[in-house]
């Protein structure tokens, strides 16, 4: 690497923002924190703004973006707000590389317009992909922007592919899940299940959107949507595997039966490294994974009957059209729900399945056509959390889409 590359990050004050971070401030004549973006979390951006000296920060609220103005009053950084600031932020004039961890759609916009610009992406907005995969991956391909991604399973599928001389060599791929909290957990208990024991992840450290979505196992499920955008995928090309350990991040079968996999200590500074720096390696700050004290790997399929978020995706997978988008953002409203004990942990999935029902999907034409499901959607979702009317059961043709 020559120069140091300018990077923005929106999302800077989540986890993996600060992770992003972590790498920056470890290599700093590799990178160069161009600009920052957040939410509403004043004291954590004003505080990186401080450390970094980016060139601009934005918030997406605006009364955070006036208190963020009024705290660096007198610097040298430009403060902006709402979705234009987004948009400033992820498009700041110089910039090389835009981590994209946003949680959720919010992501949508400041990607695609970042990506029309001809500036990489690096990807961890798995949401992002699942709304608009096409209009996305269109978008990269007209400028010539790289998409990076930054998903440790995606990360490591990617890394696996890298050498890979021609697409009819590829088998299939294997997305690795830990399994989440409730790996063992009988079904029956799943109606007891807290948020505060969801949110306890035996192996990562994440925000509390995607640590929920593993516990369901609506994480992987949307993994597999976006396996099948980044690399051009069949549904039938793309498997789930539990893996609890979390050191195989994931792995690819060729057709002459070779398998290649990527393993690593689960820390997510490996895979944001690696989506900055590509196509070169660095040093990091990362623990070194030791096999002789991990000891032993162990696999096993995931339970579709007990997560059934799985079964969910892979449908919306194969129907396409708007109905991924409707997926995801009823997903949004379950999640928020549950996290307010609004709805139960064994609702999540129901809820999202009873909005996918009264969709009718038609193809994704434009970026208006993907709003207007997410709009749809997340009023739906909203008013069957109000009404009480979640269904009890999923009905039986959402869940058999076809899997490897």
């Amino acid at each position: 690497m020559s120069e140091p590359k300018r990077i923005a990050i929106l999302g800077s004050t989540g986890s993996i923002g600060r992770s992003a971070l972590d790498v920056c401030a470890a290599h700093p004549e590799h990178f160069t924190v161009w600009t920052l973006a957040a939410h509403r979390s004043v004291e954590a951006i004003v505080e990186q703004a401080h450390r970094f000296r980016p060139r601009m920060v934005a918030m997406a609220d605006l009364e955070a973006a006036e208190e963020v103005r009024r705290r660096l009053s007198g610097e040298t950084i430009e403060v902006h707000a709402g979705l234009e600031g987004l948009l400033a932020a992820a498009t700041y004039p110089g910039t090389d590389l835009m981590l994209a961890a946003v949680v959720g759609a919010a992501g949508l916009l400041p990607t695609l317009e970042a990506l029309r610009q001809g500036i990489d992406i690096a990807f961890v907005n798995k949401e992002t992909l699942v709304l608009a995969g096409e209009l996305v991956v269109r978008a990269a391909q007209e400028s010539g922007a790289r998409i990076l991604p930054v998903d440790s399973e995606i990360s490591a599928i990617f890394q696996c592919l890298e050498g890979m001389r021609r697409k009819e060599e590829l088998k299939r791929v294997y997305l690795t899940a830990s399994g989440g909290p409730f790996r063992n957990t009988p079904a029956e208990k799943f109606p007891s299940i807290t948020p505060e024991q969801a949110l306890k992840h035996p192996n990562w450290e994440m925000g509390p959107k995607v640590t929920v979505d593993s516990a369901t196992l609506m994480n992987k499920g949307l993994e597999v949507i976006e396996a099948r955008w980044l690399f051009g995928l069949e549904l039938d090309q793309i498997a789930v595997v539990v893996h609890p350990q979390s050191i195989v991040h994931s792995y690819v079968e060729f057709i002459d039966g070779s398998v290649l996999a990527q393993l690593g200590v689960p820390d997510m500074r490996i895979p944001i490294q690696y989506a900055l720096s590509y196509p070169y390696r660095l040093p990091t700050p990362a623990a070194s994974l030791s096999l002789l004290e991990v000891g032993t790997l162990s696999f096993e399929p995931p339970d579709r009957e007990r997560f059934p978020a799985l079964d969910l995706c892979a449908y919306a997978a194969e129907v396409g059209g708007t109905l991924p988008a409707v997926l995801s953002a009823a997903d949004e409203v379950a999640v928020a729900a549950f996290l307010e004990h609004r709805i139960r942990f064994d609702e999540i999935p129901r809820l999202i399945a009873a909005t996918m029902e009264r969709h009718e999907p038609i193809p994704v034409q434009n970026l208006e056509t993907v709003l207007a499901a997410d709009r749809w959607a997340r009023e739906t979702a909203q008013r069957l959390v109000e009404e009480g009317a979640i269904p009890r059961t999923i009905p039986p043709y959402l869940r058999k889409a076809k899997w490897p």
